[in-house]
């Protein structure tokens, strides 16, 4: 075979590429959760600058984690602490939002939420919040 020709199947015909399949531990929204990490909205690029390799007590967050069929903010797997920013897109869409919380703690998870201006004007007082979730929730497990 040449360079830059494909592959033939038997009797000269292109074989076709099977789809990529999904296995069992990599959940359907994970193709989500990587266009969204790219879709950064400026909060979240600051509050992750401040969760990002286990800077909050040694606490390990993953950033847009597929839980479900949901693509949370921030993750803290280890305890559980699921952390939302809320910008003015939010405000239309609280039943949703109500909707992917109910879910979320009926799967053992305590969601935080914040607005993008609490993260902008009060990071400490965001970061501590944080904190003692996960403190307060690695206890109860």
């Amino acid at each position: 075979m040449g360079r830059g020709e494909r592959g033939r199947g038997e009797g000269g015909q292109p074989v076709a590429k099977e789809p990529r399949r999904t296995s069992a531990k990599e959940p359907r929204r994970t193709g989500l959760a990587r266009v969204l990490r790219k879709q950064v909205v400026p909060a979240e690029t600051i509050l992750w600058r401040a969760l990002r390799n286990r800077a909050l007590g040694g606490f390990k967050f993953r950033r847009q984690h597929p839980i479900g069929q949901y693509v949370v903010d921030f993750a803290c797997v280890t305890s559980k602490v699921a952390v939302e920013l809320d910008g003015e897109t939010h405000l239309r869409r609280k039943i949703s939002d109500l909707k992917r919380t109910t879910f979320l703690e009926a799967e053992g998870w305590q969601v935080l939420r914040f607005w993008n201006t609490e993260v902008y004007d009060e990071l400490d007082s965001v970061k501590e919040a944080i904190y003692q979730t996960c403190i307060e929730q690695a206890q109860s497990s």
